[in-house]
């Protein structure tokens, strides 16, 4: 590995830079949601961010460091769509070109978040074609930079400011985290987060929260090494459809994460409702992952206690959301 981790000192140093950009998300709570789980919960809602998810801090983050002259020639970007939008805006915002490399069946919100922010897209065919390939390729024609969506030392730093921010907010009403559980694909932001928890809330221990079929991170943290999913599997969860965890990533959960939760597809519809109904909030497939987990009952160990939960993104396809809530 040629980069170094990043430090807690990062996360706290990458709370001052993001604020240009990211907004400071509510906690929300719900008698009904502490009933279902048998504990107290705590939802972090960052589908209420800028740009509909949390993923605007990591690309804060990255793009407040480039310096003028590397701005010249922009950034490109692989996504299928969070992170697209992300660094869309924050280009926009640091005045330089973006270009995205997006799946071409990446929802359609997702596609017209970057098209307004005024960066250009390159579909590529998920199947038959690498978005890392064609990225590099693209950059190294340009100059310019290439910003991964997870792997990668200023974007963990960003995203854990969601981490930072959420312990910072119990603390202000006298409330600690026993556990915080998070959506995970290739785990820049649960990373991220349980950086940003040392600096604040450093006994809160961290889970991770996948679909079935692509709990990565939970086969990989049991088994301390970096495993993979099964070629074939798929969920309607796309935010968080990693084939694994990340080199950088793992480096920091291996150390630094208590395990890892699994959830069906319909446990993830039911919670899209729950959240839509009772919390009278929007969440996207993949940003309601952890959400799901704590309706389904937590497991004996952890009733009672103080849960945090992320809810991570919530541009859905309008289509789809619909679906999802008459019950399809």
């Amino acid at each position: 590995m040629t980069q170094s981790l990043p430090s807690s000192l990062d996360v706290i140093e990458a709370a001052a830079r993001v604020r240009v950009l990211a907004r400071e998300t509510p906690v929300l709570t719900h008698p009904r949601l502490d009933a279902a789980a048998g504990a107290r919960i705590f939802v972090k809602a960052e589908c209420l961010q800028v740009t509909g998810s949390f993923k605007i801090r990591g690309a804060a983050n990255r793009l407040a460091q480039i310096d003028k002259a590397g701005r010249k020639a922009g950034v490109v970007a692989f996504s299928s769509g969070n992170h697209a939008q992300g660094v869309a805006r924050a280009a926009k915002h640091f005045g330089m070109p973006a270009l995205i490399v997006m799946p071409s069946d990446a929802p359609q919100i997702k596609v017209d978040g970057v098209k307004a922010d005024g960066a250009d897209i390159r579909f590529y065919d998920r199947n038959t074609e690498s978005r890392e390939a064609i990225s590099e390729t693209i950059a190294r024609d340009r100059g310019a930079i290439v910003v991964p969506s997870y792997d990668d030392p200023h974007i963990i730093a960003g995203q854990g400011t969601a981490g930072y921010e959420f312990a910072k907010q119990m603390i202000e009403t006298g409330e600690t985290l026993d556990h915080l559980i998070c959506c995970t694909g290739g785990g820049g932001l649960i990373s991220g987060i349980a950086l940003g928890l040392e600096a604040r809330s450093l006994k809160t221990r961290v889970w991770t929260a996948e679909p079935q079929g692509h709990d990565d991170w939970a086969m990989s943290l049991a088994a301390k090494k970096i495993l993979a999913n099964a070629s074939g599997t798929r969920s309607f969860c796309d935010a968080i459809l990693t084939q694994q965890p990340g080199d950088i990533t793992f480096a920091i959960g291996r150390a630094r994460l208590a395990g890892g939760f699994a959830v069906t597809d319909d446990e993830v519809k039911s919670a899209m409702r729950f959240a839509f109904e009772a919390l009278k909030i929007v969440v996207e497939p993949g940003g309601a992952v952890a959400l799901a987990v704590a309706l389904r009952g937590l497991p004996d160990d952890m009733r009672g206690q103080s849960v945090g939960i992320i809810v991570s993104g919530g541009n859905v396809d309008p289509d789809l959301f619909a679906r999802v809530l008459s019950g399809q």
